[in-house]
């Protein structure tokens, strides 16, 4: 395999310091690997703390900035990061007013994060916490008991952000997070599998001329293996398996978001099909991000997310957003 890279064991020491060298608007503490708003703590604003293994960029730390993260901890490539990069984190951005931890459903994050949470109270801050659930292949798999957390994360972490950055207590921050969570469901589909630096090739095998439906972020396997399916079948299938669980009653955020190695040029004409299927279940399209997200390193794939959302949630995804990777209205 050629990777970009120097060393496995600098991979993420390389690109953080690569990070605070393109966005000095960020404070990137690459010893600690904690990456926060510059300007942090905001006087009279919740902080929000996510994080997570490497190579799902730009999650986690590509959406730290105004309108989102207030800081983010990245592990290894795929391994939760610890409970004292999130303790250090939350004790740079709170300002008095509490920090809501956005944790995905692995089972690793869910444990460090519990734990750090349980520290920094120890600390004075006060900590909230919401778990990411969203993905609806399978109901348990590698890394998790219970469902995945997948692109919804980045739906909670702009809508809650954007409460924050209105002022909103922690209670409603918390609660417009919950909400998301409640309203959101994903599916993902590997066309290739993703291949970690430690290993130095592909991390699972998945025979050539087939596709994994239901794939999770870290390569876990799905609900299924099919021989390869069209752009068009692949939209059927994903999009109907997300409406089936969630059966939205109101308009909807689509995220279609590619796996790392799938290009614009492929993912804009998998939008125009998922478009397509959801206009045929008569679903009203809100608003539509395309791009690569939530990745799993060089995996080849998509996955599509669906959030349901009331007028104050569309309010709360149009507001001003400044991130290394997602922005508009500043």
């Amino acid at each position: 395999m050629h990777m970009l890279i120097n060393v496995p064991e600098t991979v993420v020491s390389d690109a953080l310091r690569g990070m605070a060298a393109a966005h000095p608007e960020l404070s990137v503490d690459v010893e600690n690997r904690v990456i926060v708003r510059s300007d942090a703590p905001v006087a009279g604003k919740v902080a929000l703390v996510s994080g997570g293994g490497s190579g799902h960029e730009p999650l986690h730390g590509g959406f730290v900035g105004r309108g989102m993260l207030s800081a983010a901890c990245p592990g290894e490539v795929f391994t939760s990061p610890v409970p004292d990069q999130m303790v250090r984190a939350a004790a740079a951005v709170d300002s008095g007013e509490g920090v809501l931890f956005v944790v995905k459903n692995y089972t690793g994050d869910v444990l460090n994060f519990d734990m750090a949470a349980e520290l920094a109270e120890d600390e004075g801050v006060r900590v909230a916490k919401v778990l990411v659930n969203d993905d609806v292949a399978v109901s348990d798999s590698t890394f998790t008991a219970g469902r995945r957390g997948t692109g919804a994360t980045l739906f909670v972490e702009k809508l809650a952000g954007a409460a924050a950055d209105e002022g909103a207590p922690l209670e409603r921050v918390e609660a417009v997070a919950r909400q998301v969570c409640a309203s959101a469901r994903s599916f993902g589909v590997a066309l290739s599998a993703c291949s970690t630096p430690a290993k130095g090739g592909p991390t699972f095998d998945l025979p050539a001329g087939q596709l994994e439906l239901g794939v999770g972020i870290h390569g876990e396997p799905g609900r299924e293996r099919r021989a390869m399916m069209t752009s068009r079948e692949i939209a059927d299938y994903a999009v109907n398996a997300v409406l089936e669980d969630l059966r939205p009653d109101r308009p909807v955020l689509v995220l279609v978001n590619g796996a790392g190695a799938t290009p614009l040029l492929e993912l804009y004409g998998f939008n125009a099909e998922v478009q397509r299927v959801l206009a045929e279940r008569g679903v009203t399209v809100a608003r539509t991000l395309v791009g690569n997200y939530v990745t799993s390193l060089d995996m080849a794939g998509c996955s599509v997310t669906l959030c349901q959302v009331d007028e104050e949630l569309l309010r709360l995804w149009d507001a001003p957003v400044k991130t290394a990777a997602l922005r508009w209205g500043c």
